[in-house]
């Protein structure tokens, strides 16, 4: 069944334009405007071009998924299959089904909102120009991970995101952002390094690069020994960038350094291609060497899952002097470690649940940066102490929707049913419950009970920041007016917004001077840049929470002709 019935030719192009519009739209963002385009100055022209690009590419993206066979989605559709490499069978493969094509949407979805929230309110630093092709390119590498069916085409792309992303860091972040930087570029490259020896170990020895060759050939064509050392290189290329624990150190620093946007597309996009490369390539081309190491995957996994709560336990009690967006990271060093747990299970239960998470982790931790970017323009800070100890009724009395808003997506973070945290956890958790056969049940059951024990300590931390943040706590300082920092100021304090920079959005009124008697001066609420931005966000959370069938449709077919060794 499609919602709308289109040619194949005409799906293999949107497939195509969906992956290289971006790179075509990086390479016009850094030439001059045309005349009749120009608007009020060239940093809104391009700025404005980032979000005419992007909206175009979202549009594209949908109507390829109204176009799609839902009736069929294990079948790879909008193929296109060009030799490119003869001598090494490389090939331009491009394709579809019911894993990748959420991951696509969800690219272009969050790439498109993070265009329209920089065209209303740009980060501080260089040329807005450049600002705009690193993003597209990042776009472009990031469609192209989860489009590709080749493996040396897949690592192209899979490396294609990297220096955009080092240097959205790097030039447009805030304090120690070169730092982190350098340490996101130096784990991501030393990673896809051991990585890529994996990929051709595979491809030389298989005698092909093509993935769905090598998936229905499930293994097949490798020895036990091969797939054993494969999985090792490519498994810790991938986990890197998942992140898994114990190489997750990155992370933390890159998200508290990064801007708004970064922080966005790195927790809701790029930690999203290392799980689809265990999904993707290592459960269906080498089975045996995953049953190998699928319990140490899931004993790190639920190490990680716990790890990452305890940590943002320690952030967020008083006088830890915690950062809001450092917690939130940490919080997906502990989401990230469901998604390996259901992988790790090799079942359809499990590998389902991975595959929700993925989506569920990217809406709703995108939105939860989105909004402690907000409530750090809004203080000037995102200093924990600072919003609960110096704010007196915080977010609930100064800016109440963007408090409501806070704590509704703290709440999906941390599972609440109903809300699409909750259905990736539960499968996994089921999964785990009953392994693929060959695997320790009791250890997978252990496994489990750690990973179950973890979404408490989850529910402990999210509450006490709703409660913190949201709620404030009084104190001899609660009469303090929050930093007089109106809400469009640049994200980053050590460098000047550029002169004209974007539209003048209406600029919201500074917190107000307390009066005599008054304890909660107002801030600016959620602004109608901010509520465009973020309300698909909520609304796909709801939605996906309360009908899991439209997304598990899609990714039940294909996770089970993928474990099955393709084979429907």
């Amino acid at each position: 069944m499609t919602v709308i019935d289109i040619s194949p030719s005409v799906m293999q192009f949107l497939l195509a334009f969906i992956v290289v519009a971006p790179l075509l739209g990086a390479v016009a963002a850094l030439l001059p405007a045309p005349p009749g385009l120009k608007g009020r100055n060239p940093d809104q022209a391009v700025l404005r071009h980032g979000v005419t690009v992007t909206g175009a590419v979202l549009i594209a993206a949908i109507v390829l998924a109204t176009g799609f066979d839902h009736d069929h989605p294990a079948t790879m559709q909008a193929t296109t299959d060009i030799s490119w490499i003869p001598a090494l069978d490389v090939r331009i493969h491009l394709g579809i089904d019911g894993i990748s094509l959420p991951l696509l949407l969800l690219t272009a979805l969050l790439t498109f909102l993070c265009a329209l929230y920089s065209y209303f309110k740009p980060p501080a630093g260089p040329s807005p120009k450049a600002f705009t092709a690193l993003v597209l390119v990042l776009e472009s590498g990031t469609l192209a991970t989860f489009a590709v069916l080749d493996l040396l085409l897949f690592f192209l792309a899979f490396e294609m995101v990297l220096i955009p992303m080092y240097f959205l860091i790097a030039r447009w972040g805030g304090d120690q952002r070169r730092a982190a930087a350098w340490k996101f570029i130096l784990y991501t490259l030393l990673g896809s390094v051991v990585m890529l020896l994996g990929l051709l170990l595979i491809g030389l020895r298989s005698g092909t690069f093509d993935m769905v060759a090598l998936a229905t050939d499930n293994g097949r064509g490798l020895t036990t020994s091969v797939q054993v050392i494969a999985v090792l290189a490519i498994g810790v290329g991938l986990a890197v960038k998942t992140p898994m624990w114990p190489l997750h150190s990155w992370l933390p620093d890159a998200h508290t350094a990064a801007p708004t946007v970064g922080s966005v597309l790195l927790a809701g996009v790029l930690l999203k291609m290392g799980t689809y490369g265990f999904v993707r390539i290592l459960l269906p081309i080498a089975p045996d060497g995953m049953r190998t190491f699928a319990p140490y995957l899931a004993a790190f996994a639920v190490v990680g899952i716990v790890y990452g709560s305890l940590a943002c336990l320690a952030l967020a009690r008083k006088g830890a002097k915690g950062d809001l967006k450092r917690l939130i990271a940490y919080s997906s060093v502990g989401h990230m470690g469901f998604v390996l747990l259901g992988i790790a299970t090799m079942t359809p239960t499990g590998v389902n649940g991975a595959l929700f998470a993925n989506i569920a982790h990217g809406l709703i931790t995108g939105l939860l940066f989105f909004l402690a970017g907000a409530v750090k323009d809004r203080y000037g800070t995102a200093d924990l102490d600072t919003l609960a100890g110096a704010t007196g009724a915080a977010l609930y009395g100064r800016a109440p929707r963007l408090g409501a808003l806070l704590a509704f997506a703290a709440v999906a973070s941390l599972g609440l049913p109903g809300l699409a945290g909750f259905w990736g956890e539960m499968l996994t958790l089921f999964g785990a419950y009953s392994p693929a056969e060959g695997l320790s049940r009791p250890a997978f059951r252990t496994f489990m009970a750690i990973g179950a024990f973890g979404t408490l300590l989850t529910a402990a931390y999210m509450l006490i920041v709703v409660r913190r943040v949201c709620m404030g706590e009084h104190s001899p300082h609660s009469e303090l007016a929050p930093a007089a920092t109106p809400a469009d100021a640049p994200e980053s304090a050590d460098a000047p917004e550029p002169s004209g920079t974007g539209p003048s959005a209406t600029t919201p009124p500074r917190p107000a001077t307390p009066q005599p008697g008054a304890t909660t001066p107002q801030l600016a609420d959620i602004q109608t840049y901010e509520a465009v931005t973020w309300t698909p966000l909520a609304a796909l959370t709801v939605l996906a929470g309360l009908w899991p069938a439209v997304l598990l449709g899609l990714t039940d077919p294909a996770v089970q002709k993928l474990l099955a060794g393709g084979k429907s």
